[in-house]
């Protein structure tokens, strides 16, 4: 799971947590923590070795069977933070990868520029976009218990929801390194 915000307390990292957290045994969600130690993409740098978070990157990216982001929009389009680490994706980590999002904006706009822009390059990258499992929450701060945790019973029914989408897609998936 990735989290595109770098902010203490965000409600899209607190999507991500709950889902972890409220999950089925069987799955096992892992939070990516680096985004704010990936350094800025040079595709000169993008070779081997590779920086070394950029390598924890795509190593964390390979090794999942899917994955699942919660970004915010920011001045209309991705956070400048996030877009740097899915340039680090074009690489590697992402191809045929099943990848679906939470969009969790409160805002009258849904975030519909980030989560466009989203598509966009997951569409370069040649990911396997589960639809079914692409949804929007809004979660506000509000929302937040002491825990961390998304607190409203709706969303967390939502969130688990998504999961489940994206595990089944995931599921039925051609691995990404197979065929032709």
């Amino acid at each position: 799971m990735i989290s595109g915000s770098t902010r203490n307390g965000s409600t899209n990292t607190a999507v991500l947590k709950t889902a972890a957290a409220l999950s089925p045994p069987e799955l096992s969600l892992q939070l990516y923590d680096g985004l704010k130690d990936l350094p800025q993409f040079d595709p000169d740098d993008d070779r081997d070795p590779l920086p070394l978070e950029a390598e924890r990157l795509r190593a964390a990216l390979e090794a999942a069977d899917a994955v699942l982001i919660c970004t915010p929009e920011y001045a209309g389009a991705l956070p400048g933070s996030f877009k740097n680490l899915l340039d680090w994706t074009v690489g590697g980590g992402t191809y045929r990868k099943p990848i679906a999002w939470i969009n969790a904006s409160w805002a009258p706009t849904k975030a519909a520029g980030a989560h466009a822009e989203l598509r966009t390059v997951l569409g370069y990258v040649d990911a396997d976009i589960a639809e079914q499992a692409c949804v929007h929450i809004p979660v506000g701060r509000p929302d937040i218990g002491a825990d961390g945790l998304v607190s409203d019973d709706g969303a967390r029914h939502r969130i688990i929801k998504a999961v489940r989408a994206l595990a089944t897609h995931a599921d039925r998936a051609e691995p990404a390194g197979g065929g032709g």
